[in-house]
């Protein structure tokens, strides 16, 4: 195969970029894809990337790229803190291994994941982890979800083996750049979603007739499809453009929780005016309108809500 370049997502054979990714995430958005292409694709492949562990990036990044390995990383405790700040998780060192106990939540994917990239404290450090999806000692959970197309397991550790990846101690250097990269990711993703949102509410407005015009000729259907338009030309203009800023270490936090923060309030803002928008019929199971509702609360909460991105960047910007 040659060799692997260790740039994120620099693929040397098709050229493709962390910007082309968003791309492909933008309509996967659009279409509320529910396959395991986020935690395996941004989550566990950028964990890997960035962890600078060659024979790992070696071993499992062509069969995370060809879709045969499923991966994920699990980093999140029982009380859904996205950070780094604490790690419940412990790794143990024996003389030929490392064995992990603890518990992991609200790990995407995590019910069907082959590969697991998992943070644990190792004398008194974070690191990463290594774990296979069929590892002795490793319990999964599936939890139940509101958003039923992004699945979500809880996934326990009793003296599981694990190999370490990268260095002992490089887990939180490591971890903040893949989560502000997953921001990035999600924003884009939000787009899409937003995009759909904003064509099924035009649509429809369009479609349906009351008193003998369609409901589109009322100031206040007009109102709601203008404010998710704007919502969507801003949430365009935060998610491109920190896109862009993967590859800057200085912008990269400022432009990811900015993204987060705006693009998951308008699309949840968008989600919920299209069910206005479609009355009684955007209540019902048998219209989408639901599935983009629930998907938009859940990415909207996702790696931290708005209030802690909004806190990210007033620290990112010397603000507080």
């Amino acid at each position: 195969m040659g060799s692997i370049d260790t740039r994120p997502y620099q693929v040397r054979r098709a050229g493709y970029g962390y910007v082309e990714l968003c791309v492909v995430l933008e309509e996967l958005g659009a279409s509320l894809a529910g396959g395991p292409f986020f935690a395996s694709a941004v989550l566990a492949a950028s964990a890997v990337m960035e962890s600078g562990d060659h024979a790992a990036q070696k071993n499992l990044l062509p069969s995370l790229a060809d879709g045969s390995t499923i991966g994920t990383v699990a980093f999140a405790d029982r009380h859904g803190r996205w950070d780094t700040s604490s790690d419940q998780t412990v790794a143990t060192r024996t003389r030929d291994r490392y064995l992990l106990t603890g518990t992991k939540s609200y790990v995407l994917d995590g019910s069907i994941a082959d590969v697991v990239v998992v943070t644990a404290e190792l004398d008194g450090e974070l690191s990463l982890f290594v774990v296979s999806g069929r590892a002795d000692g490793l319990t999964k959970d599936r939890l139940p979800t509101m958003d039923l197309t992004r699945k979500q397991a809880t996934l326990t550790f009793n003296g599981t083996p694990a190999r370490l990846l990268g260095e002992p101690g490089d887990a939180t250097a490591v971890l903040d750049r893949v989560l502000a990269l997953a921001c990035v990711a999600l924003a884009n993703e939000n787009v899409g979603g937003l995009r759909a949102v904003l064509d099924q509410s035009v649509q429809y407005a369009k479609e349906r007739y009351q008193f003998g015009r369609p409901i589109g000729s009322f100031q206040a259907v007009k109102h709601m499809c203008a404010d998710i338009l704007v919502d969507l030309e801003g949430a365009k203009s935060a998610a491109y453009f920190a896109a862009h800023s993967t590859a800057d270490d200085h912008r990269l936090p400022i432009a990811s929780s900015l993204a987060k923060s705006y693009t998951g309030e308008a699309y949840f803002r968008a989600a919920s005016a299209n069910i206005q928008i479609h009355g009684g019929l955007g209540f019902t199971w048998e219209h989408p309108a639901h599935l983009y509702f629930k998907r938009a609360k859940s990415a909207e909460l996702l790696f931290g809500d708005s209030i802690y991105h909004r806190s990210l960047l007033a620290g990112a910007l010397q603000l507080r």
